[in-house]
C-alpha cells in the first residue's frame, strides 16, 4: 500500500512589531480637572438642592419669588442640574 504524503504545514509568526508594548507618557491628572470635575458634580447638586427648598412652591417655605427665573423654568431645572452631575460623572473616565 503506497504512503500518503505529508504536507508540511506554514509556521505563522506574528509580527513582532505589533505585539511590542508601548509605554502611556500621561501623568496624573492636574489639579485643574480634578477641581473642574469635582466642582461640576456639586454645582448640580447645589442647584437641585436650591430648586427644591426655594424655588418651588412647597410648604418649606418657597414660594417662587425669591428666585422667580429659577421658578419659571420648572422641570427643566432638573436637566440643568443633573446635565452638570453627568459631566462631572463623565470628566471621571479621563481622570488618572
Amino acid at each position: 500500500m503506497p504512503k500518503s504524503k505529508v504536507r508540511k504545514k506554514t509556521d505563522y509568526t506574528i509580527n513582532p512589531a505589533s505585539r511590542t508594548p508601548v509605554k502611556v507618557k500621561a501623568g496624573p491628572s492636574s489639579q485643574i480637572y480634578v477641581t473642574a470635575m469635582l466642582g461640576l458634580m456639586l454645582i448640580g447638586l447645589a442647584w437641585l438642592i436650591v430648586f427644591y427648598l426655594v424655588a418651588t412652591p412647597s410648604s418649606l417655605g418657597g414660594d417662587g419669588k425669591l428666585l422667580h427665573w429659577m421658578y419659571n423654568l420648572g422641570a427643566w431645572n432638573f436637566l440643568i442640574g443633573f446635565g452638570f452631575m453627568i459631566t462631572g460623572l463623565l470628566m471621571t473616565m479621563k481622570w488618572r
